[in-house]
């Protein structure tokens, strides 16, 4: 006997019960940049450092970073929700107006990001409905701030325990 499967929507309803960040995945492929906002992102070891992200088949950034083989993750902050929607969209010139930052990386950033991680492509794995890209982290650069979270299919605040807000009664 076949087990049921899991009905997709289902699915994306309980893992959205699952509070992400919110990445940015930048590439550059044949002189073009491209990038998109995820939030499927694992760091999988510390030694040798690698990380994963998965794209939906078919995906232009996937393509751009596989075939550019090195892409960029862009840790959101709080306060880069506009951000995270502009490379949400999907056919758009994300990157329009923006203006391209580069810094010590080979390919463009997010300005004022928490953190940049450098990655070169290690391996490629086709899994169900995504392309999983396993990355070598080469370089990282961090910041100080709060991150930008995801839950429940909305943007949502992070906050680390200990650190609520100062209660005032008066």
């Amino acid at each position: 006997m076949t087990p049921q499967l899991v009905d997709p929507t289902t699915m994306r309803q309980t893992m959205g019960r699952f509070a992400t960040g919110v990445a940015v995945i930048t590439t550059e492929s044949d002189g073009v940049p491209h990038g998109m906002t995820m939030n499927s992102l694992t760091s999988v070891s510390l030694d040798p450092p690698l990380l994963l992200v998965c794209f939906n088949h078919g995906a232009r950034s996937a393509t751009a970073v596989t075939d550019s083989g090195r892409f960029v993750v862009n840790l959101l902050s709080q306060r880069q929700q506009p951000i995270a929607m502009r490379f949400a969209k999907r056919g758009e010139d994300h990157f329009g107006g923006l203006g391209l930052e580069y810094g010590d990386h080979h390919v463009p950033v997010v300005p004022n990001a928490l953190a940049h991680l450098d990655c070169e492509v290690d391996r490629i794995v086709e899994a169900g409905d995504h392309t999983v890209v396993f990355g070598r982290v080469t370089d990282v650069c961090t910041r100080d701030g709060d991150p930008l979270g995801f839950y429940q299919g909305r943007f949502s605040d992070i906050t680390p325990h200990g650190a609520e807000p100062e209660h005032w009664f008066f």
